[in-house]
């Protein structure tokens, strides 16, 4: 007799389970579901709302050969994963596989090490029927919304496509941004920029600037650049102070999508396929998680891989809160599982994502940026308006020595970073190098990405 059964969701998992528990733990997997709503059906009762499931033919054999084995262990162990659906995955096997409570224990882990391992299998706990509801609840409203809904898709759009819940809604909110575009006026404006040399420069540094205000149209732009021939410009004042500039949480699971789709090319499917992969091979922690959290264990680690690589100077412990409300706290932001591991094996692709994540938890318990901002005003002689130049000095780079965050690109805000000016004091005399108005139209709402 097998004393101990542990089921898991995947056959990678499988394995990598296996080699932590030793000879008296047999390691199987369910491949997700074992059981749903018939295909072809309605499936639920309307009178109560309740789902009438079925087990797929495809998942008979597999169903048996785990009934055959639950019946010749001990102990039952359900591993599935520790959101909502694997607690359902869970439950549905317990039902499927008519598992008793005295033989059967659930337990959950965030990342695949020995440890996690080994304290689940300490800690076991009964299955969350709180959690399965809420799975049961959304499969039920898929079936409510896609049943009626996915007829219309085949017809207008093409067939086999399959519409619930969430893509309803997203081909709604979709459809009221490009209404948006549709109705948006652009208005047209005109920004003036100016490059400047300080008089009796020697050597030819340049200050660029912009004009404080926009004009409406071309006649009053070419008019504000007829009277800047005969202009004077002058440094009217020099507004210098510090600022320090804060890391970003740990990846989320939207987070992760949006960084890896703007550093490294990656789409969302690519980018939660690469990432299961890490997580089943043992490399980082669950990739499904809306919480920002680290563990003590992971803080200290960092701090020591910091301390190590980079000194004392750019250790600055913290712990990040999730703001969203319902967010599921105990649970960990995505990260490497040993944060001495700068680099792992792997495909290109899984070397590239690990690295982004391993960048971005480190930075986060790394001392904030230390940034000196400065502000120079240059009179017009004979105007109100004035121009703005703006430039950062970084005084110590902090996190910034290991990672940056990629925003939207917006050529109309272009940042101060990096753009150094030279020396400059008060009452200072500059020398107009050239100065042109550029037409601008505004622009329409995004499309989302």
């Amino acid at each position: 007799m097998q004393k101990n059964l542990v089921i898991v969701e995947s056959p990678a998992k499988a394995k990598t389970i296996e080699k932590f528990l030793g000879a008296d733990y047999k390691v199987l997997s369910s491949y997700g579901h074992i059981r749903d709503l018939k295909k072809k059906e309605f499936s639920i009762d309307t009178t109560n709302f309740a789902p009438q499931y079925e087990i797929p033919s495809e998942k008979t054999k597999l169903v048996n050969e785990l009934k055959a084995e639950a019946k010749n262990a001990g102990t039952v162990w359900l591993a599935s994963d520790e959101d909502r659906e694997g607690e359902a995955i869970s439950w549905h096997l317990y039902e499927v596989l008519g598992l008793k409570p005295e033989q059967t224990k659930r337990i959950v882990f965030h990342e695949i090490t020995k440890p996690a391992i080994l304290q689940a299998i300490e800690h076991p706990r009964d299955i969350d029927l709180n959690l399965v509801n809420a799975q049961q609840a959304r499969r039920v409203l898929d079936r409510i919304v896609g049943f009626k809904l996915s007829p219309v898709l085949w017809k207008k759009v093409k067939p086999a496509l399959s519409a619930g819940r969430v893509q309803s809604v997203a081909v709604r909110l979709i459809v009221e941004r490009e209404r948006e575009i549709q109705q948006f006026k652009s208005e047209e404006s005109y920004r003036v920029v100016a490059l400047f040399t300080p008089a009796n420069s020697k050597d030819g540094t340049e200050i660029k600037a912009e004009l404080n205000q926009r004009f409406k149209n071309k006649e009053e732009a070419t008019r504000f650049l007829e009277s800047c021939k005969s202009a004077a410009f002058t440094i009217r004042d020099i507004a210098t102070r510090p600022q320090k500039r804060m890391p970003a949480a740990p990846f989320t699971t939207s987070t992760l999508q949006q960084e890896a789709a703007h550093k490294l090319g990656f789409t969302v499917a690519q980018t939660m396929m690469i990432a299961q992969r890490l997580y089943e091979s043992g490399r980082i922690t669950y990739m499904r998680t809306d919480s920002v959290n680290l563990s003590s264990l992971c803080i200290n680690a960092s701090t020591a891989v910091i301390k190590e690589l980079m000194g004392e100077r750019y250790v600055k412990s913290r712990q990040f809160h999730t703001k969203t409300k319902g967010a599921q706290e105990a649970h960990e932001a995505i990260r490497p599982t040993y944060m001495d591991q700068t680099e792992i094996e792997g495909t290109p692709q899984e070397r590239r994502l690990y690295d982004l994540i391993w960048k971005r938890t480190v930075a986060s318990q790394m001392a904030d940026a230390e940034i000196e901002k400065t502000t120079a005003t240059i009179q017009i002689s004979g105007q109100d308006a004035a121009f703005v130049a703006t430039g950062e000095v970084i005084k110590f780079d902090g996190f910034l020595k290991v990672y940056r965050e990629s925003f939207d690109e917006d050529s109309e805000n272009e940042t101060a970073e990096g753009n150094l000016l030279p020396p400059m004091e008060t009452g200072q005399q500059l020398e107009r190098k050239e100065i042109q108005a550029l037409q601008r139209f505004t622009q329409h709402p995004p499309r989302y990405n």
